[in-house]
């Protein structure tokens, strides 16, 4: 009797191991496939967020290259040799740079002060005397070392000429200064140009109701960088009007303590 008792009890254990195995085998499998779709769940969403950005990072604004390229068949059209080929040079340097830094998610500061500095240039030949700009470095910050997004600061330095010095009577600057903080980088983008709320009522009196193409890029690639985690990036934009003055400030922080 004890005997078929402890076969019993044996069985009994037996059958409760194996359920408690089975059980532990399938919970722990069903947490592996759960981490395998949230992984992959994830993967494809910076997937995404990478063919978006890739895609924002190619964006150039056409008038930009329809108003160079007018100019430079301008200059050829009035035997000005000399300022075509200038214009042309730099034309092509920068669309080099356009194309080289595309293909990267990041660059150096330096490298983003180089593309300005090629942008700029070609816009002074454009607007000829109505146009100055100034870019200033902190000594501090150390630009080589330093990463931003790839042409992040490119498309707002071009609203700030398109949108404010271009509707200025008068010679306007831009000025671009890139200063060290204790949490990372801040960067300022100025222009003594009309201001943002002039600017809008020109707008709106033109019937175009519509963003700047620059604004937008700038926008949904900042919203996407944050999303996808690469950069901690606040941004902000202040009509300097206000303060008695004319133009407009842009300010980028950017956040290093990820």
């Amino acid at each position: 009797m004890e005997n078929i008792f402890l076969v019993l009890f044996s069985i009994i254990l037996l059958v409760i191991g194996a359920l408690v195995f089975l059980f532990v085998v399938f919970n722990t499998r069903k947490n592996e496939l759960i981490q395998q779709k949230l992984k992959e769940a994830l993967a494809h969403q910076e997937k995404v967020h990478e063919l978006q950005l890739n895609a924002l990072r190619g964006q150039m604004n056409p008038h930009f290259v329809h108003n160079s390229l007018n100019a430079i068949q301008y200059y050829i059209q009035m035997n000005d040799v000399e300022s075509s080929e200038k214009y042309l040079s730099k034309f092509s340097k920068l669309m080099r740079l356009f194309f080289e830094y595309s293909r990267k998610k990041q660059i150096s500061i330096a490298d983003e002060i180089k593309l300005l500095n090629n942008y700029l240039e070609i816009e002074k030949l454009r607007f000829e005397d109505k146009l100055n700009y100034v870019i200033i470095i902190d000594p501090l910050l150390d630009i080589e070392d330093e990463q931003l997004p790839v042409m992040i600061l490119q498309p707002i330095v071009e609203n700030a000429i398109n949108h404010g010095i271009f509707h200025k009577s008068t010679k306007g600057t831009v000025s671009i200064t890139f200063k060290k903080i204790h949490h990372g980088f801040r960067i300022y983008i100025e222009d003594d140009g009309i201001g943002i709320l002039k600017s809008k009522q020109l707008q709106k009196n033109l019937l175009n109701r519509h963003k700047p193409h620059s604004s937008n890029v700038v926008e949904d690639r900042l919203q996407l960088l944050k999303e996808s985690n690469l950069f901690d990036i606040s941004y902000s934009i202040q009509d300097v009007s206000e303060t008695g003055k004319t133009g407009t400030k842009v300010v980028l922080d950017f956040n290093l303590n990820l």
